[in-house]
């Protein structure tokens, strides 16, 4: 039996923008249901349209994908199993017509490999039957607001915070320079210290704001799904290739696509991406057919890619296409003139987030934050803030809120001449590295092999650690 009972959960809140103000999706936004039950599509629907939004129901494949070739919709909630075909090849046809539509898929069927195939294939998010209203509305939120991210207007971009201190001020000003332009940029910085949220801001200030801003993490990409994942693929380009896959270059269409940990990329996809660059066209994995495509590259990385084509372990011609201009982000210390400005924005985004009233912080949290290294950055800062307004009594966020951790790292610091493991064991592997290296001659594969570690790791360790060879 169904658990869509309840009316319960809370309206949907509105996004929020880097000054701090609001800016809304739809209140009403119109979702199309593909479900062939009809009692449980009507539930759906009727709880779905008191959250103040518009509802289609189609009972078929062949409805569903109809009904999209003629109107438009902000959001698919569809089925995985139709009586007149798959929902993965419905889904397909909507990202051919609605590259931005998101999809949220539903299966009675706990299966994680089904789940695979729909996120891999461009679902937004997957849920089961029987289907919990709170997970329901909160996945439908999430998709609706990364939705209206990617469509806002130039100054709405939640997470960037300008800042006024002189290198929050520069770093602005290279934003604000480069954005208008259809340049390609390397975003370097520390982990935590903003890349995709000056990458949003950079697409929002452009000529292609309307367009889509597509992001993808290659540090979370294997070798094998890296060159599906970006230029798609059609069925039976290899085991689990069920049917034809979109690539993130097509799905950025007109717009931008911000690149993350592109280092991780492997040499081959390395080269794949070059010639998307050069020739403006991909080739879809398994496909002897060319797309042409339009879109700008932003890419991230928390090391300096040029030490890697030093190395050999990334392309200096595709170093110098991505690179026509390069932003370095500084860290949260760096930014600490606006350390006031980051702990008002998180209180307030924090607070509305979990729906807490809080008046402020007390005196001695400011000066623990102050006092503080953030080796986490903005990221660190803004998670700290949010645990610290859960736990937050009498609306205040006191020291008590406060990780341990943190709280003992300020008040203990490390003696320089005291002993640091990281430090020892980052030692010890490069006196082994370098040692395997003079065992064979400096040959990579063989020491690779040795040390049970790839190439690219290999690679990415001697420029950490300054070993030449």
């Amino acid at each position: 039996m169904c658990r869509l009972t309840g009316n319960f959960i809370p309206a949907i809140p509105a996004a929020v923008a880097h000054d701090g103000t609001l800016f809304k999706y739809p209140c009403m936004a119109r979702i199309l249901v593909i479900e062939d039950d009809i009692s449980f599509s009507r539930l759906i629907a009727v709880f779905l349209d008191k959250k103040g939004h518009s509802t289609t129901v189609v009972h078929s494949a062949a409805q569903g994908s109809a009904l999209l070739q003629k109107e438009s919709f902000d959001l698919l909630l569809l089925d995985y199993r139709l009586p007149d075909g798959n929902g993965l090849d419905v889904l397909a046809a909507a990202h051919r017509q609605h590259a931005e539509l998101p999809v949220i898929i539903m299966t009675s069927f706990h299966d994680i490999r089904t789940a695979v195939r729909a996120i891999r294939s461009g679902a937004f998010d997957y849920i089961t039957k029987p289907v919990n209203p709170e997970e329901l509305l909160m996945v439908l939120e999430e998709a609706l607001s990364r939705r209206s991210r990617k469509t806002a207007p130039a100054g709405d971009i939640s997470g960037f915070i300008r800042g006024e201190s002189d290198v929050s001020k520069q770093l602005y000003e290279y934003i604000r320079l480069v954005a208008p332009t259809d340049m390609s940029v390397i975003l370097q910085g520390e982990s935590g210290t903003g890349k995709e949220q000056a990458a949003r801001m950079i697409h929002a200030l452009s000529k292609r704001t309307g367009k889509p801003f597509v992001a993808i993490d290659c540090g979370a990409l294997s070798n094998e799904l890296a060159a599906s994942e970006l230029f798609g693929h059609v069925k039976g380009a290899f085991t689990g290739a069920l049917q034809d896959k979109k690539g993130q270059f097509e799905a950025a269409k007109g717009g931008t696509l911000f690149l993350d940990e592109v280092g991780n990329l492997s040499y081959e996809v390395q080269v794949k991406l070059l010639r998307a660059l050069q020739e403006r066209e991909i080739q879809p994995v398994g496909s002897n057919r060319t797309v042409k495509v339009d879109v700008r590259i932003i890419t991230a990385t928390n090391d300096d890619l040029n030490a890697s084509v030093k190395n050999g372990s990334f392309r200096e011609d595709l170093y110098h296409r991505l690179n026509e201009f390069k932003i370095k982000l500084p860290t949260l210390k760096e930014r600490g003139g606006d350390m006031d400005i980051f702990i008002s924005h998180f209180v307030k985004q924090s607070a509305r987030e979990l729906d807490r009233e809080i008046k402020g912080i007390a005196p001695d949290v400011r000066d623990l934050f102050y006092r503080y290294d953030w080796p986490g950055n903005l990221r660190e800062l803004k998670n700290i803030v949010k645990r610290s307004v859960l736990l937050a009594k009498d609306q205040w966020i006191t020291a008590e809120t406060l990780p341990e951790e943190m709280v003992h790292a300020i008040e203990h610091p490390r003696r320089q001449d005291e002993p640091d493991l990281k430090a020892v064991q980052a030692a010890n592997e490069k006196e082994l590295i370098m040692k395997t290296l003079k065992e064979v001659k400096y040959n990579k594969s063989k020491a690779a092999r040795l040390l049970n570690i790839d190439r690219k790791t290999l690679y990415y360790k001697m420029s950490k650690y300054h070993i030449d060879g």
